[in-house]
């Protein structure tokens, strides 16, 4: 699901409760003009499912441009029950357990231009 769905039609249309869905502050790179923050999605299954990703800016962070600085890289962790974090990476098909939750984190947007200090 790469479209930003609405909480309640994710829930309905997939047994799956949203524990949380926001900004993720800070993910912008810096500039003239900020790079957009990227959002935190963290998804609990009620049954067993199989998961799959197929997500970019993982690895590589989105560039800046004219001075600007790169945005945050995206991240897809898998918090298994015992509260280890598992970073899956940006492409993954793998089963996932009730009381697990998958969180991601997508990539904030590159900066542009030169950050302009007040003097």
């Amino acid at each position: 699901n790469t479209r930003i769905t609405d909480p309640e039609i994710l829930e309905r249309r997939y047994p799956v409760l949203l524990r949380q869905f926001g900004l993720r502050s800070g993910s912008g790179g810096d500039g003239e003009f900020k790079g957009g923050d990227g959002v935190v999605r963290e998804i609990e299954p009620l049954r067993p499912l199989v998961m799959s990703i197929l997500s970019e800016r993982r690895s590589l962070r989105p560039y800046g441009m004219s001075g600007g600085s790169a945005g945050q890289s995206g991240r897809n962790l898998l918090v298994k029950k015992n509260g280890i974090v598992v970073n899956v990476g940006g492409r993954c098909s793998s089963s996932i357990d009730v009381g697990e939750r998958l969180r991601i984190e997508t990539p904030g947007g590159g900066g542009y231009g030169t950050h302009i200090s007040e003097s």
